[in-house]
C-alpha cells in the first residue's frame, strides 16, 4: 500500500500536491514527512498514513473497510527528519510531518537552530505522538559510564543543522563540558552507527523513540551500552527548557542492554495553519478511531505509546484549529 502511494506521490511531485476529480469523489493527497527508513518516524508514519487513508472506491468503515477520511490518500515520505519536515511544511512540499517538539519551538519562535531566520509561526500541531529519548550510545568495551567519561573521546553529536546537535551541545554544557573537551564528529545517526561498528568513533548521540533500528542492530552485533543522562545537570536542563522532560529507556529495549534514565522531547505531528480546518478535523478523528488503535498497537512497539490521553501534552506550538475542535468536542481539551 505504501509503495503504491509512493508511486502516486512521485508522479505528482513536480506539480505539487492537490485534490483532483475522480468520478463523483475528489482525491486529497496528504504527505507526511517522517525520517530515515531505519528510524522510528518512518514505520509510524506508514501506520498512520494507512489508518487515515480511504481512497475513492474503498469500502467505508461501516462496510468493514477503511475508517480513514473519504477520498484521502496519505503517504509516509522518508526524509532527513525534523528540520527537513519543518522546511517541507513551510514551503508547501509536504502537508504535514513528524517534528521534535524542541525543533518545532525553535522554528516557530526563530530561536535555537533558527536564530536569525524568519519565524515559521504558521506551524500547527495535530497531536503529540510519543516521547523521544536521548540515546548516548557507546561500545560495550569503551569503558564510558558517564558523560564525564566522554572527555577526549571521539563522539558524534549528529549532523550540522540538526536539532540533535543543538541538544547535544546543551547537554554537554549542562555537565560543564563543550565540544573542545571531546573529539567532536558530526554524522547522521545511521552513519554514526556504522562508524561505531567500525570502531571509528567511541560514542554518539541520537534522539528517537526506542527501539531505534540502528541502535538495535548494534546491540545485536557488536554489543553496546547506553550512558545515563540524569542528576542535577539534567534536572536543570528540564527546568530551563520546557520541551525537555525526564525519560527512561527500560531494560530490554535493546538486546542485552541495561536501561538508563535520560531526558526526552516529544515527537509531534505538525501541519500548517493553511491546511483546511475540516480536513485536519477529519484526519484527527480518523487518527483516534478505534480501528487505528488496533493498527498502532500491533504495528510497532512505539505505536502503543500514541494515546489520545496524551495528545495535547507539552505541545510547544499551537494546535491546528481543526484538531482543536476535535479535542474540545471529545473532552480532551477544556
Amino acid at each position: 500500500m505504501i509503495t503504491r502511494r509512493a508511486a502516486i506521490a512521485g508522479a505528482l511531485g513536480a506539480a505539487g500536491w492537490r485534490s483532483s476529480s475522480a468520478g463523483a469523489q475528489d482525491i486529497t493527497f496528504f504527505r507526511i514527512g517522517t525520517g530515515g527508513t531505519t528510524g522510528t518516524y518512518f514505520p509510524i508514519g506508514g501506520l498512520i498514513s494507512n489508518a487515515i487513508s480511504n481512497p475513492p472506491g474503498s469500502r467505508s468503515c461501516k462496510e468493514g473497510g477503511s475508517c480513514g477520511v473519504p477520498g484521502l490518500v496519505a503517504t509516509a515520505v522518508s526524509s532527513n527528519g525534523s528540520v527537513a519536515n519543518v522546511n517541507g511544511i513551510v514551503t508547501g512540499s509536504m502537508q504535514s510531518g513528524f517534528v521534535q517538539s524542541d525543533v518545532a519551538y525553535w522554528a516557530s519562535t526563530g530561536t535555537g537552530i533558527y536564530e536569525g531566520r524568519p519565524k515559521s509561526d504558521g506551524l500547527r500541531a495535530i497531536t503529540n505522538l510519543y516521547s523521544e529519548s536521548f540515546h548516548l550510545v557507546v561500545r560495550k568495551d569503551s569503558g564510558i559510564k558517564s558523560i564525564a567519561g566522554l572527555k577526549g573521546m571521539r563522539v558524534s553529536l549528529d549532523e550540522s543543522g540538526s536539532g540533535t546537535l543543538v541538544d547535544a551541545r546543551l547537554i554537554l554544557s549542562a555537565y560543564g563540558m563543550s565540544e573542545k573537551d571531546i573529539a567532536a564528529q558530526y554524522f547522521r545517526p545511521q552513519e554514526a552507527s556504522d562508524k561505531l561498528k567500525d570502531n571509528a568513533i567511541d560514542a554518539f548521540f541520537s534522539v528517537a523513540g526506542w527501539p531505534e533500528g540502528a541502535v538495535a542492530e548494534l546491540a545485536a552485533t557488536i554489543g553496546i551500552d547506553l550512558v545515563p543522562i540524569e542528576g542535577p545537570p539534567a534536572e536543570a536542563l528540564i527546568k530551563q527548557y520546557t520541551f525537555f522532560a525526564s525519560d527512561e529507556i527500560p531494560d530490554g529495549a535493546y538486546r542485552n542492554v541495561t536501561g538508563v534514565k535520560t531526558i526526552g522531547v516529544n515527537a509531534v505531528w505538525v501541519t500548517s495553519a493553511k491546511q483546511p480546518d475540516e480536513l485536519i478535523y477529519s484526519i484527527t478523528a480518523a487518527l483516534w478511531n478505534p480501528s487505528t488503535r488496533k493498527l498502532l498497537d500491533s504495528g510497532h512497539l512505539k505505536g502503543k505509546a500514541i494515546k489520545i490521553e496524551s495528545a495535547i501534552d507539552r505541545l510547544s506550538i499551537p494546535l491546528h484549529a481543526g484538531a482543536e475542535k476535535f479535542y474540545k468536542e471529545n473532552g480532551i481539551l477544556k
